[in-house]
């Protein structure tokens, strides 16, 4: 599930090399962290949250299909790694 949302994420965002997926698993569930570039964040979340939801939604679709439990957080890139 990692991958896949890897493979969307990538395909929407201009910069794909800030793109960082991060999958916990405990049991049947699974939390899967992303992190995109902070010019990005808005790609992800789309007009009213509409691409967010829909990547969710594929992501429950295969946890279905695999008898899992998938949540997918989005996360603020940290801004110390740039320079002041």
């Amino acid at each position: 599930m990692k991958e896949l949302v890897e493979f969307i994420v990538k395909n929407i965002v201009s910069d794909p090399k800030k793109v960082k997926v991060k999958k916990e698993a405990d049991g049947p569930q699974q939390t899967i962290s992303l992190s995109v570039a902070s010019e990005d964040m808005g790609r992800i979340i789309g007009k009213s949250g509409r691409i967010i939801k829909a990547i969710r939604t594929l992501l429950k679709i295969k946890a279905i299909k695999e008898g899992k439990r998938v949540y997918l957080n989005l996360l603020e890139e940290n801004k110390t790694d740039e320079p002041t």
